[in-house]
């Protein structure tokens, strides 16, 4: 009982830290360090404290303010909103807290977070970032590694975002892989809201949707470049599906970088505006990566091979080689293989049903 309530009192103090707005992410995290990792003392810092703090820490400046504003926030109170919106506090001391996470210079104190830890391997993590207005060819490209990751205990971890963010978790999800979305608001907010369902399945599925913010902050833009350090930071490295050469997933990149971990880039289409990122990272040293063991070597983990094949023959044969080149719509397949209309749509149905190809804006792709 004692235990409990000492936790209890820990988690209020940790809900009022995520509370505490406007306030340097590189200080907070030095002056929890000051108080030798305490989330209470934390909290209950006085003048002297600062005083002592700056003397111990001259290159860290201390934000106007910062007494009054901890002096505004009602511990107790922040700890009872979140319990009233059945949402858990991930604290600084948690057995699940990441230990990946803690080696970035400003980790959070804390995360709120939906879902469940149970079964996620926080040491074989790998974040997953890239453009908000996906490519076809980039998210069938994406889809392909991670089919290759099946039957593993890897965690991707994207922002659940539009585009690549959505395309990872989904993939992640369909191929039984654990999957935690790190989002740009407080866990009031499912933004966008057209990935309401995808927050579901992570929720009640495989994995959590975790946050830094209180639980109203709404989704601005200032919020997501901070996000995108944790997203970063939770795992051993990051993919770069497709970024333009100014976007949040370059923004990525560069974060990966800094926190000392691997950074790997999979590479499009050199027409497309959303590579010329990818490319400028690759030119720079980034990894490629065109399969899930490109990724497995980059971080030195074992991956379990798996050797089932299927066997295509005759017409199946031809269309499969064909659109893996180059996704075509059905005239074209007709033109290119010079096959009758009918007998190729027998085909084409036939190989839908069996999920090998897949139509998308009338033209057909390779499944995975």
């Amino acid at each position: 009982m004692q235990q409990r309530l000492i936790n209890q009192n820990k988690d209020m103090y940790y809900a009022a830290s995520a509370a505490l707005c406007g306030v340097s992410l590189y200080f907070k995290s030095r002056l929890f360090e000051f108080f030798n990792y305490d989330i209470q003392s934390f909290f209950e810092c006085k003048k002297s404290d600062l005083e002592e703090f700056s003397l111990n820490n001259p290159d860290v400046n201390i934000p106007k303010g910062f007494l009054s504003k901890l002096e505004k926030i009602n511990p107790e109170l922040e700890y009872k909103n979140a319990l009233e919106k059945g949402y858990k506090i991930l604290g600084y001391e948690d057995e699940n807290y990441p230990e990946l996470l803690k080696q970035i210079p400003d980790f959070p104190l804390m995360l709120y977070y939906k879902g469940s830890f149970e079964g996620i391997n926080l040491k074989r993590t790998l974040a997953i970032v890239g453009s908000r207005k996906a490519s076809e060819n980039a998210k069938e490209s994406l889809a392909k590694i991670i089919s290759q990751m099946q039957n593993t205990d890897v965690t991707i971890v994207s922002g659940l975002a539009y585009g690549i963010d959505a395309a990872a978790h989904t993939c992640a999800i369909k191929n039984g892989l654990k999957t935690i979305g790190v989002i740009g608001s407080g866990l009031d907010f499912e933004y966008p809201s057209s990935n309401k369902n995808l927050y579901r399945q992570i929720e009640e599925g495989p994995g959590v949707v975790i946050s830094e913010f209180a639980p109203s902050t709404a989704p601005v833009a200032r919020n997501f470049p901070q996000r995108n350090r944790i997203v970063t930071g939770l795992c051993s490295g990051t993919l770069v599906a497709e970024a333009a050469l100014k976007s949040g997933a370059m923004i990525s990149a560069n974060l990966t970088l800094e926190q000392n971990r691997e950074l790997m880039c999979m590479p499009g289409l050199i027409s497309n505006p959303n590579c010329e990122g990818i490319y400028h990272l690759i030119k720079n040293g980034a990894s490629i990566v065109t399969c899930a063991n490109d990724i497995f070597e980059c971080l030195n983990w074992a991956l379990e091979q798996n050797d089932k094949k299927i066997k295509l023959e005759g017409v199946e044969k031809n269309v499969f080689d064909t659109i893996q080149i180059e996704p075509l719509s059905f005239d074209s397949l007709c033109s290119k293989l010079n096959i009758p209309s009918n007998e190729l749509m027998v085909c084409l149905t036939g190989m839908e049903l069996k999920g090998l190809i897949k139509q998308t804006n009338a033209k057909y792709y390779v499944s995975n």
